[in-house]
């Protein structure tokens, strides 16, 4: 899982260097970002199933061999509509590696503990996907033929996973998979949209909110972060808006590791607040202008990210069953993956219409008061008693 995302976020720190070289407005750098959205969005959206029909372990073979294409792709990248395509290619793979290896990571979890299994799972994500933009920025920073050369390191590695998981052997009862003999069918690969039993609606919908909201947030550094820090901070480059982009994800996976032991409630409601401030900050550093600022504002936006990804997946495997995980999984990500699609595109459309500065204060301004409100509403949520499966 960490090899395979980590050519998701690489690209982040590039985008000012392929604004140069193309001559991109903001608003093509969100529709470039936008496209691996969409790719990683059908792929939930359609290819969710895949990994209950032939197990987790094919289907993260398949992922991670599909990414290494796209990455390899993205360094012979020539234009906007080339590289947009590469990106889709790997928001495909990016989906399927994300559930198969979520799903193998919880089958293989032979404590019973599913908070541990939730921390452990978005743990990887998070720290797979600081490693892309940061080795990548530092790449680009330092070595000739940047928007090739950044590249290299995700092959390699990616190459090396291939090979390892050829060579993997499980036990037959982490591998289980459903109707073995039967043919592939259009059922197959239809949209799987699934929501967890009726006592359980609410706290499921607010644990999707709380990937909706910690996707969205990080989704405006990934993408815009090397355009509106040249405002922030004296120091520029891939190096150092890599290296943000990363930090904030390294932060969040050390969030969670703390966070893990405490209840799921007092985590989300926590990761809804620390959201809300760091919006808070980085809409008043848009007029300060301060690295001290800006800062903190990472400091807030990887305490959010990571506690509300680390409760949103805790309540995932505390209100599904084995047989509906997968599904609940899936539409799990598909709302989180929304959560990058539509504020990533209105913010781009308002850079273009009334400037940067005032398009990131409404971006701000939206996200703050949502994720205020999803904090008071998760503080009147009742706890329900539900067992370990």
């Amino acid at each position: 899982m960490c090899v395979g995302v980590m050519g998701t976020a690489l690209a982040s720190p590039l985008y000012p260097l392929y604004q140069q070289a193309w001559g991109l407005q903001p608003s093509h750098i969100t529709q470039i970002f936008v496209a691996y959205m969409f790719g990683a969005l059908a792929s939930l959206l359609f290819l969710g199933r895949l990994t209950d029909r032939f197990g987790f372990l094919p289907v993260l073979r398949s992922g991670l061999i599909l990414m290494t294409a796209g990455v390899l792709a993205s360094a012979l990248a020539w234009n906007v509509a080339s590289f947009a395509v590469c990106r889709f290619i790997i928001g495909i793979a990016s989906g399927l590696i994300t559930t198969s290896a979520s799903v193998g990571m919880t089958r293989l979890n032979n404590s019973g503990d599913l908070q541990r299994a939730a921390a452990t799972t978005s743990l990887t994500i998070a720290f797979g996907f600081g490693l892309g933009p940061v080795v990548g920025g530092l790449m680009a920073q330092w070595l000739p033929a940047p928007l090739q050369t950044a590249y290299m390191p995700s092959l390699l590695l990616s190459l090396l996973g291939i090979y390892a998981l050829f060579q993997l052997r499980l036990p037959e009862s982490a591998n289980t998979v459903i109707a073995p003999d039967q043919p592939l069918s259009l059922r197959d690969v239809r949209p799987s949209i699934s929501q967890p039993r009726k006592p359980f609606l609410a706290h499921y919908a607010l644990g999707c909110m709380a990937a909706f909201s910690a996707f969205g947030m990080f989704s405006l550094f990934a993408s815009l972060a090397p355009s509106f820090m040249e405002h922030m901070l004296p120091w520029h480059g891939p190096a150092v808006s890599g290296l943000s982009i990363g930090i904030i994800l390294f932060l969040s996976a050390g969030v969670q590791l703390i966070a893990r032991p405490y209840a799921t409630k007092s985590v989300i409601i926590t990761g809804f607040f620390a959201l809300t401030l760091s919006n808070l900050l980085l809409m008043v550093n848009t007029f300060a202008g301060s690295p001290w600022l800006f800062a903190l504002s990472v400091l807030t936006t990887a305490a959010g990210h990571g506690l509300c990804n680390l409760a949103g997946l805790s309540v995932v495997n505390k209100v599904s069953k084995p047989v509906s995980r997968t599904g609940l999984l899936s539409t799990y990500l598909v709302i989180g993956y929304l959560g990058t699609i539509v504020p990533i595109l209105g913010l781009g459309w308002l850079s273009d219409s009334i400037g940067l500065t005032r398009a990131l204060v409404a971006f701000c301004v939206c996200l703050g008061i949502l994720t205020t409100f999803l904090g008071l509403m998760c503080m009147r949520a009742r706890v329900l008693p539900i067992p370990r499966q």
